[in-house]
């Protein structure tokens, strides 16, 4: 039996934020492939919305800059994604996370919304 260790993800990097909220943080300003995201919202009692942007953190307003992907997070929950082919955001990768899907939410979770993200 021959066993062998393949790297499969050389150059990733993984993003953490422990309190993401209402206020666009910048992921990364370049394009970015994600492999892997873990959004946890056991903290809360209600759905956070994690809202997605293709641009730089410096042109996002949350509240009226439309995000291109948003994903809800049920209370009390933390969900993993493992996402084989990646996802590709060709400018650049801005989070945000919020009380309601809706665009002019600009309400932060009331406790900690936590992400992490593995990406090259």
């Amino acid at each position: 039996m021959a066993i062998s260790n393949i790297p499969l993800l050389t150059g990733a990097t993984l993003f953490s934020d422990t309190v993401n909220a209402a206020t666009a943080v910048g992921v990364t300003s370049a394009s970015t492939l994600i492999y892997e995201m873990e959004l946890d919202n056991t903290a809360n009692g209600a759905a956070t919305y994690m809202r997605m942007y293709n641009i730089g953190s410096g042109s996002v307003t949350v509240g009226t800059t439309v995000p291109d992907s948003i994903i809800m997070v049920p209370a009390s929950t933390k969900i993993t994604m493992v996402l084989p082919d990646g996802v590709t955001f060709g400018t650049a990768l801005t989070l945000s996370s919020g009380t309601s899907a809706t665009l002019a939410t600009t309400t932060a979770p009331s406790s900690s919304f936590a992400v992490k993200i593995v990406y090259v």
